[in-house]
């Protein structure tokens, strides 16, 4: 039973090799949009958290250099989509010597496990986060039902 050296040294490069490609794999998983050409995540889709608090939702999505006017917000029942475009704005005369972070645009949708009451949703731009506060419609909230 006895095991060269070379028969070790050969597994452990294979196992090396899987470690190298399972890295590569996960490698952008939780990457910054910063790194590389700018607001590139694998689909230009902003990085957003979806919470839930009884009877309402909430979203926060990163859009940073993208102004209220060139964002769309769309909610249809349960199903929400946001949109937005970031565009490159030079003075007149100016000249371009570098252009990192240039002109995008992202589609984002959900579906929600509930309905959103559309006439009550909140939206706000902070900072570069777009925070929405949809409260769920009443048909989806539960109902305590008495019995006669």
């Amino acid at each position: 039973m006895f095991t060269r050296m070379s028969d070790i040294d050969r597994m452990f490069g294979a196992m090396d090799l899987l470690r190298n490609k399972m890295d590569s794999i996960f490698d952008g998983y939780n990457r910054s949009y910063l790194y590389g050409p700018a607001f590139t995540l694998t689909s230009n889709s902003p990085r957003t958290n979806l919470l839930e608090n009884g009877d309402t939702f909430e979203v926060q999505a990163e859009v940073p250099g993208i102004s209220k006017d060139d964002l769309n917000i769309k909610i249809q029942g349960n199903y929400l989509e946001i949109s937005g475009k970031r565009s490159l704005d030079i003075p007149d005369g100016y000249k371009v010597h570098r252009n990192e972070r240039g002109t995008t645009t992202f589609f984002r949708s959900f579906t929600l496990r509930d309905d959103i009451d559309s006439e009550k949703v909140e939206a706000a731009l902070k900072d570069g986060i777009l925070y929405l506060t949809l409260p769920k419609s009443e048909t989806a909230k539960p109902r305590q039902i008495t019995i006669n």
